[in-house]
């Protein structure tokens, strides 16, 4: 009998929607690998440095959506892939979902050109779940109390266009997206994020 393969859940959303908060909480919950994009790896964190540099806003949206393509090439290569593949559950902030939110819907690229660099630098890799945190703009706007990067940085057009392309998603792909309140306690989120994780993949964490 071949060895059980682990598991590839995402959390997605925009900017301040508490979705570092409930990747830890779900991954502590599960015992699976915690990662993270872009910056998951040594040379995705130089990547990183240079896609949210707040002193580069002229950065091309192509260059954007190809350097995040490079930072998830080398993340499944070096992190999710060897981990998923020794049987053990990763769950990852942020992975193909957000270069379709932002590089497609919020700056505006062909949405189905993004998805086909994304799923060729993943090698094909989809995540089995999709978590998508649902913060009202104006209460995400509240949270950020500091633009620190250039995505943060962007006006409230951006910022709708983001939240409208994850909607866009979601509703394209129910079976693999499901879309959760992010708005309240973290600890209420935490429940109801560990209920659909349960409901979708069958094991309650």
């Amino acid at each position: 009998m071949s060895a059980r393969r682990g598991r590839l859940i995402a959390l997605e959303g925009g900017e301040a929607s508490g979705k570092s908060t409930q990747a830890r909480v779900l991954a502590a919950s599960l015992g699976a690998l915690l990662t993270h994009e872009p910056g998951g790896t040594e040379i995705g964190r130089r990547i990183r440095a240079v896609v949210l540099a707040p002193d580069l806003g002229d950065l091309d949206a192509r260059a954007e959506a190809l350097l995040m393509a490079a930072d998830r090439a080398q993340h499944v290569a070096e992190v999710v892939e060897p981990a998923l593949a020794r049987g053990t559950d990763v769950v990852t902030d942020r992975f193909a979902g957000s270069s379709l939110a932002y590089q497609g819907f919020g700056r505006g690229l062909d949405v189905e050109e993004v998805r086909r660099l994304s799923t060729w630098a993943a090698g094909g890799l989809e995540a089995d779940l999709v978590v998508l945190l649902e913060v009202p703009l104006d209460i995400a706007a509240r949270r950020r109390t500091a633009a620190d990067d250039r995505m943060e940085a962007e006006g409230a057009a951006f910022h709708a266009r983001v939240a409208d392309g994850y909607r866009a998603l979601a509703a394209a792909q129910p079976d693999r997206w499901v879309v959760v309140d992010g708005d309240g306690p973290p600890g209420d989120v935490a429940e109801r994020v560990s209920k659909v994780v349960a409901d979708k993949l069958g094991t309650r964490p």
